[in-house]
């Protein structure tokens, strides 16, 4: 499992919960199609680097806790956001034989992913 937390001011969850805006912030997803306001169980389209194509869903959605799965042939991820005290924690867990392939370029990835959701966040609250 991969872990890392971020002071992130502002409000990470709204753009967590911004399902068809993940592609603007987390460059391995290409493309997302589906509904704009997300609910739980609900299956988005979903295109990654480089070009498969599977789903994504979310899993849980409270105001301290989103998480996400997604899956593209050979390789599923379940990732979780936890929000506290405007610290977010991001850990996420892989399977499938791609995964096992790749999972040495995963390493260092749910820090990266946070500092993007950062930058995402301040971008927006300067608008």
């Amino acid at each position: 499992m991969e872990q890392a937390t971020l002071t992130i001011p502002g409000s990470p969850v709204d753009v967590l919960l911004d399902p068809l805006a993940l592609p603007l912030w987390n460059e391995a997803f290409l493309h997302i199609d589906g509904p704009a306001v997300p609910a739980v169980g609900t299956r988005y389209t979903l295109r990654v680097r480089p070009g498969l194509s599977g789903w994504l869903e979310y899993t849980a959605i409270t105001s301290d806790r989103v998480e996400l799965t997604w899956q593209v042939p050979g390789f599923h991820e379940h990732g979780v956001w936890l929000i506290e005290d405007g610290r977010v924690t991001h850990s996420f867990e892989h399977a499938g034989p791609l995964a096992a392939v790749l999972r040495s370029a995963y390493r260092g990835i749910a820090a990266v992913r946070l500092e993007r959701l950062r930058e995402r966040v301040l971008s927006l609250s300067t608008l």
